[in-house]
């Protein structure tokens, strides 16, 4: 099969002919993939930024948002068959764990793997290994396709805004910084769940565009101006800030756009958190991580998703054009998410 593995960091991976990929396992089943999401995540591990964390092996297959069509399953599976339409958790958890029986898939002691990240075969490929586990089906007439970047993407957006939604009660105001692939999915999820006012910040002006077709009520020009005229139009600062970008001074941004006793979510990453600690104290204002979301995050934004009040803003590319997708999405050219269609 085709595939798209990362040979050596800081070069661009490389189409390989490879062997399909095997049942290993009882719980174990192949997919058949019919759509991959291409995330920053993958610039990320492309230039080695995950190394030292997860250590796999190289070359290997990248790709983390994957959906499908089941091709075989292990012996003990029983929750999904052969020609199943599903759409996968990006990290099969063992579900014996405490972390796992509380619900907390991305904190799993057990034995977790996470394709395409760790020393696991992703889903850039016509196939990809995962388990029973990280399976959920969708109704047969799903396109994949259509989904894929939300076994991600949409999840690591949701499940921010899944903890949030009891801090955002009518009056009280959301800022989505970074209205791309999470971002425009973060807006609809904050429009479908919550009676918060959304003010979004972005650079890009077609971004802001789509943002205001999907749930903004006022957008803001990241124009050096937008922290001020945020502050201004929060009278001190927003309820709930989302950041969507944290690095090149974003993140002291979204802090400074964080009002008294308001939250900061941070879910991008490469930059460097700084606050005064009076900021704290004085403010009781608070930082809060996040990273991809639950197993049942992801049922309950497919149940958003089919009912059409979540949807993904696609470019699709062939498989075989996966570093023209790759470098537009570095280029920031791609709005909302890039899929390869195998």
């Amino acid at each position: 099969m085709k595939a798209v593995r990362v040979h050596a960091y800081q070069k661009d991976p490389q189409i390989d002919d490879i062997p399909e990929p095997e049942i290993q396992g009882p719980l174990d089943v192949i997919v058949k993939v019919g759509g991959a999401g291409v995330c920053r995540t993958d610039l990320h591990i492309i230039n080695g930024d995950w190394a030292d964390i997860q250590e796999p092996a190289l070359p290997y297959v990248i790709g983390h948002e994957n959906a499908g069509w089941v091709h075989a399953v292990g012996d003990a599976v029983t929750n999904v068959a052969v020609g199943d339409t599903v759409i996968l958790h990006p990290q099969p958890s063992c579900g014996l764990c405490l972390a796992c029986r509380a619900g907390r898939d991305m904190q799993c002691t057990g034995n977790a793997f996470f394709p395409g990240l760790s020393d696991n075969d992703g889903g850039m490929a016509e196939y990809v290994r995962t388990t029973a586990r990280a399976c959920v089906k969708l109704n047969p007439d799903t396109d994949p396709a259509d989904v894929a970047a939300l076994a991600d993407a949409g999840i690591t957006a949701y499940h921010a805004v899944r903890k949030a939604v009891p801090l955002l009660y009518p009056g009280t105001t959301a800022v989505v910084q970074g209205a791309g692939g999470l971002g425009h999915i973060a807006i609809q999820a904050l429009a479908a769940l919550t009676a918060t006012k959304i003010i979004v910040v972005d650079k890009n002006v077609e971004a802001l565009e789509l943002a205001r077709t999907i749930g903004a009520e006022k957008v803001v020009p990241a124009d050096g101006n937008h922290v001020e005229t945020v502050q201004e139009m929060t009278e001190g600062g927003a309820t709930v800030v989302f950041d969507f970008v944290a690095e090149q001074g974003a993140e002291l941004d979204a802090w400074a756009m964080t009002g008294p006793a308001g939250y900061d979510f941070i879910l991008g990453y490469g930059g460097e958190f700084r606050a005064p600690t009076l900021d704290f104290v004085a403010g009781e204002k608070n930082a809060i991580g996040n990273i991809v979301g639950t197993y049942n995050d992801l049922v309950e934004l497919m149940v958003l998703a089919q009912a059409g009040k979540v949807t993904l803003h696609t470019e699709r590319y062939r498989l075989d054009q996966a570093l023209d997708a790759l470098r537009d999405l570095d280029a920031g050219n791609v709005r909302g998410r890039a899929i390869l269609v195998p």
